[in-house]
């Protein structure tokens, strides 16, 4: 199941929506990163949409036939996220009923995200570092090492610079990490891409739904422009699901109003 869960994953078509400058920008730089094997760090706040820039970087490189493995390290407890990254051994702590395999090891040959990397342990980041420099892990209880092709990219929304100088994070991973920077910038830095945003949420939420695209007239599109969009590209992507559940047939500004004030 997991397998054709990440399959099809792999298979779907991730692409940028947007013309600004910024956006311009970051897709000019995925043209030309993807194809190689720099290491890339993605940085902004949560919901600009990092993970997209992720998997586009995947799907363009010459690993997009190989898996693309996520990990979210600031969802998995400290305690765990050693194993999760490298597998285990039976026995090897309380709970390790049989041998483990990690993300790492499910990633050979392709590809794997570290989302929220700011958040990972030092003790975890010492053992990524080892990974990065002599493609060698070993999983938690056994010294044998395990040989990995792995390209990897990471994500942040926290200052790893300040993270650096308060003792928090690595600089030496830091600069294994950081060879390819890209800034994703907030949705309030980019809102002439509202406009074209909403367009495809739309086209994608009635699919998902199996309804008719509603349309969203000009002074509703305007009037979420004038919103503050804090939770980003998610944040939006909500709101126009919202609208079109809710609005009418068009989409006025009344209904904005109604359903997607703060």
């Amino acid at each position: 199941v997991e397998n054709k869960r990440l399959k099809k994953k792999v298979n779907k078509n991730f692409q940028m929506i947007g013309e600004s400058e910024a956006i311009l920008k970051i897709k000019d730089m995925i043209e030309k990163v993807a194809p190689t094997e720099a290491r890339v760090l993605i940085t902004g706040a949560n919901g600009t949409g990092k993970e997209l820039v992720a998997h586009w970087i995947h799907q363009k490189s010459n690993r997009s036939k190989g898996p693309m493995i996520e990990v979210n390290c600031a969802a998995i407890p400290n305690e765990l996220i050693e194993s999760e990254l490298f597998g285990h051994v039976k026995g090897s702590f309380t709970g390790a009923n049989k041998d483990r395999a990690g993300k790492f090891e499910a990633a050979n040959g392709g590809t794997i995200f570290l989302d929220e990397v700011g958040d990972m342990s030092l003790s975890a980041q010492a053992k990524v570092l080892r990974a990065l420099q002599e493609n060698k892990i070993s999983r938690v209880g056994n010294d044998k090492d395990i040989k990995v092709d792995v390209r990897v990219i990471t994500a942040t929304n926290k200052d790893l610079q300040k993270e650096i100088k308060e003792g928090k994070f690595r600089e030496d991973l830091y600069h294994r990490l950081a060879v390819i920077l890209i800034k994703v910038p907030s949705l309030n830095d980019r809102k002439d891409d509202i406009p074209l945003l909403i367009d495809y949420f739309s086209k994608d939420i009635a699919s998902q739904h199996g309804n008719a695209q509603k349309i969203f007239l000009p002074d509703a599109i305007e009037r979420l422009k004038e919103n503050d969009w804090t939770g980003n590209i998610r944040e939006l992507r909500n709101v126009v699901e919202r609208l079109i559940i809710l609005g009418e047939d068009k989409i006025t500004v009344n209904d904005v109003d109604l359903f997607a004030s703060k």
